[in-house]
């Protein structure tokens, strides 16, 4: 942890710096602290520096003397960045950090080498929404609210599936310093870059989640189109924080818009997909196993299945997930079959999914072929294999 006084505010921060001409700035959302980001860090370390904040009145940063706007928060990240002697970086930002990225790629375009914007938009809500909030936040606590948003920070399997994450998420957001929370909340507010964002003018990805209740999908979609030549994706199944709840799904996004967009060959593309559906232990494996015997084989497998299918935008990797395995069951390929069970794991579909779709193959495909199914993944999912 490191900390630095900026317009007179003590500011937490963490710089991971390995010497990378790429830099890449994280900019989290209302109510959270830099962490938020730890599991996309982790994974994207090797790709570039790493620059977390606390914005003020967050996490452990100070509050400062008088009430930040938008403006003032994206100047502090532009501080920050100067004494770390940052020229240029790849910034991220999500729902608030978002909307300081706008301003950002608005006012500063000449410090963003590229910007990502991830369930955010030029106009979040209304003010009266955000009044009534400010109010009731400022009469009876962040607590009061902390329930309504965690539905639509995370989805209804996360509620179901990771509550020790989800418990420690609310946690996050009632410790959250309450006046620095409604210092953001007017920030917000008091914003709307709606008639500015088409001057942004450099490469921009933005990222939607299609359960996100707080900002969702068409109203990031709608500003994806509004800047131009930005590029919008949708991550299935998650809420207002996808950089939590589907962090390989976001590191595969970055890598794929900010480090391979245009030099990647179809082969590193469909490695990046390979390794973000069936995990990086067994490519890893698969890999270290391959000879000259197989190489070519396996070189055709990563390009025409990983890159030119599986990387394609059209199809969800659950619903792919789910042809795949359907496909493979009516095949009789169990080895196979096995394989893509386990990546389910990876690709968001849940064991419903899975018996849904054996259940549809034994009327199209035969009761034998769902039976064998059935039973591949009962020794799959007990880990009997």
């Amino acid at each position: 942890m490191s900390w630095t006084i900026l317009r007179g505010i003590n500011i937490h921060y963490a710089y991971l710096g390995r010497q990378n001409p790429r830099t890449f700035v994280f900019i989290n959302s209302l109510g959270t602290d830099f962490r938020i980001w730890d599991a996309v860090v982790e994974k994207l370390k090797d790709h570039g520096n790493i620059l977390r904040f606390d914005k003020p009145g967050h996490g452990l940063s100070g509050l400062p003397d008088t009430p930040f706007q938008i403006k003032d928060y994206a100047a502090l990240t532009l501080e920050l960045m100067d004494n770390l002697n940052i020229g240029k970086a790849v910034i991220v930002g999500l729902s608030i950090g978002g909307v300081i990225g706008q301003y950002l790629g608005v006012y500063h375009p000449e410090r963003i080498e590229k910007l990502i914007l991830s369930n955010t938009a030029p106009k979040i809500g209304t003010t009266e929404t955000w009044n009534t909030r400010i109010e009731k936040v400022r009469s009876e606590g962040i607590t009061s609210i902390a329930d309504t948003v965690m539905k639509v920070w995370f989805s209804a399997q996360f509620h179901q599936e990771r509550q020790a994450e989800l418990l420690g998420y609310h946690n996050m957001l009632v410790n959250s310093p309450l006046e620095g929370y409604l210092m953001a909340c007017a920030a917000i507010r008091d914003i709307d870059l709606s008639s500015e964002i088409s001057k942004i003018q450099l490469p921009c990805l933005c990222i939607g989640g299609s359960v996100d209740g707080s900002t969702p999908p068409p109203l990031v979609e709608s500003m994806a189109q509004a800047i131009p030549d930005a590029q919008f994706v949708l991550i299935d199944d998650v809420g207002h924080i996808p950089c939590v709840e589907a962090p390989d799904y976001v590191v595969h996004e970055i890598l794929d818009f900010v480090v391979y967009a245009d030099t990647k060959s179809l082969y590193q593309k469909g490695m990046i997909t390979r390794r973000a559906v069936l995990g990086n232990a067994h490519v890893d494996r698969a890999e270290a196993n391959k000879t000259e015997f197989d190489r070519v084989f396996q070189e055709y497998i990563t390009n025409n299945a990983w890159g030119a299918i599986w990387s394609r935008p059209g199809l969800s990797k659950r619903e792919r997930s789910m042809l795949t395995i359907a496909v493979l069951a009516t095949l009789g390929q169990e080895e196979e079959l096995a394989m893509h069970l386990r990546a389910t794991l990876n690709t968001g579909t849940t064991l419903e999914d899975i018996k849904e779709t054996f259940l549809h193959i034994g009327v199209y495909a035969g009761v034998p072929v769902s039976n064998t199914a059935f039973r591949v993944a009962k020794k799959v999912f007990e880990n009997k294999e």
